[in-house]
C-alpha cells in the first residue's frame, strides 16, 4: 500500500533530520523542555533524541514494519503518555501511525515539549500527519486505549476503559545481576543503566543482585569520579539529602557515595538517588525469584547471557530496539487487531 510505504519514508526522513538537527534548533528544544521540567537536562534530552534516532534507523524500521500485516482501516487510538523521561511516548506514537491508525495523545504535563516538536517536523515532511497525530486534553470515544501510569492510576484506567480494547501499563523497574567478575569498565557502563535520566525510567536499574560475598562498595569505587556530576543537579540532590536523612533517622545500615545511597533490601524498587541490593547463592535460585517478579520487571541487565532468564547487555538498558515493547506486550500486534 503506497500510503503506508510513504510512512516509512517519512520516519526515515525524520531519522535524517534528527541526526543532522541544527544546534540552534536543538538548543531551543532543550531550553523549552528544561524550563518545563528541570529533570529534562540538555544531556537527558540529547540522550532521548539519540535513542529515537536509533529506534527509527531505516533498515531496522522497514524490517520491523514488514513483519506485520497492516489493516487499511484507520481507528482512533487514545494514548495516555507517561512523563518520566523526555519523549518517552515516542514508541507508541510510532506504532499507532505505522499501524495505519490515528493517534490522539494526552501528554503528561512533565513531557509536553519534545514530542510536539518532533511532530512538527513530521508534519513538515509529510502534511498528511497533521490529520493523524493529535494532542488533546481529554480522550473520549476512542476505538482503543493505551495508558501508562502508576499502579494506582492503572486501576482507574482499567475501570474507565474496561469496555474498549486496551493496553494498561503499571509500575515496572529494572534490575542487574552482577556475576562478580565484571571489570571496572563494565561497572562504569552499569552506571549508565543506573543514572541515565536520574534513574527515573522504568528501564533504569534500581536493584542490584549481588553474588554472596560481593561488596557493594566495589560499585561505588568504580563509579567514583564518573557520576559525581549528579551533585550539580539540585532536584536530584534534594532527593539524595532527604533519603539520606530517612536512613540515618531510621538507623538503616547503608553505603553512601555522596550522590547515591545503597541499602540492603529485597524490594526491587528504590527511591531517587537510592539503590537497593540483595545477595543470591545460585543463578538457579535467582531465576525462580525473577519469575515471581516478572510482572514488575521491565528488563534484567547482566554482563553475561544465560538460558535461565532473558538479559539486556550492561550499558544498553536505556537503548531498546524497536521491537523491545514496554511490559513485553506487542503494541503493533494489538493495534492492527483492534
Amino acid at each position: 500500500m503506497k500510503g503506508l510505504h510513504t510512512d516509512l519514508q517519512t520516519f526515515a526522513s525524520l531519522h535524517d533530520y534528527l541526526k543532522n538537527i541544527h544546534s540552534e534548533e536543538l538548543n531551543e528544544w532543550i531550553y523549552r523542555a528544561e524550563a518545563n521540567n528541570p529533570w529534562f537536562t540538555a544531556e537527558n534530552v540529547k540522550s532521548a533524541i539519540d535513542g529515537i534516532i536509533d529506534l527509527i534507523e531505516p533498515v531496522a524500521l522497514e524490517k520491523f514494519y514488514s513483519s506485520y500485516t497492516i489493516s487499511s482501516q484507520m481507528k482512533k487510538v487514545g494514548v495516555i503518555m507517561a512523563g518520566n523521561i523526555p519523549a518517552v511516548g515516542f514508541h507508541d506514537l510510532l506504532c499507532v501511525v505505522l499501524s495505519g491508525n490515528i493517534l490522539y495523545a494526552k501528554l503528561s504535563s512533565d513531557d509536553s515539549v519534545i514530542l510536539k516538536k518532533i511532530t512538527e517536523v513530521l508534519v513538515k515532511i509529510n502534511s498528511s500527519f497533521q490529520e493523524r497525530i493529535f494532542f488533546v486534553d481529554q480522550l473520549k470515544n476512542m476505538d482503543a486505549y493505551i495508558a501508562t501510569g502508576s499502579d494506582n492510576s492503572a486501576k482507574h484506567f482499567e475501570y474507565y476503559f474496561r469496555n474498549t480494547p486496551n493496553i494498561i501499563r503499571k509500575n515496572r523497574t529494572s534490575v542487574v545481576v552482577i556475576n562478580g567478575d565484571e571489570d571496572t569498565e563494565k561497572l562504569i557502563l552499569l552506571g549508565e543503566d543506573v543514572f541515565n535520566y536520574f534513574g527515573l525510567g522504568c528501564r533504569n536499574v534500581s536493584h542490584l543482585y549481588l553474588p554472596e560475598g560481593y561488596s557493594p562498595t566495589t560499585l561505588l569505587r568504580a563509579w567514583e569520579g564518573i557520576y559525581n556530576k549528579l551533585q550539580n543537579h539540585h532536584k536530584y540532590m534534594n532527593n539524595y539529602e532527604y533519603n539520606k536523612a530517612v536512613l540515618l533517622i531510621d538507623q538503616v545500615h547503608h553505603f553512601d557515595s555522596g550522590y547515591v545511597l545503597l541499602k540492603e533490601s529485597d524490594s526491587i524498587f528504590s527511591q531517587i538517588a537510592t539503590l537497593t541490593y540483595s545477595f543470591y547463592r545460585s543463578k538457579e535460585e535467582l531465576a525462580s525469584k525473577l519469575v515471581e517478579l516478572e510482572n514488575q520487571l521491565q528488563c534484567i541487565v547482566s554482563s553475561k547471557e544465560t538460558s535461565l532468564f532473558p538479559t539486556v547487555r550492561i550499558g544498553k538498558a536505556q537503548h531498546p530496539s524497536i521491537s523491545d515493547f514496554a511490559d513485553g506486550v506487542d503494541t503493533m500486534k494489538f493495534l492492527i487487531n483492534i
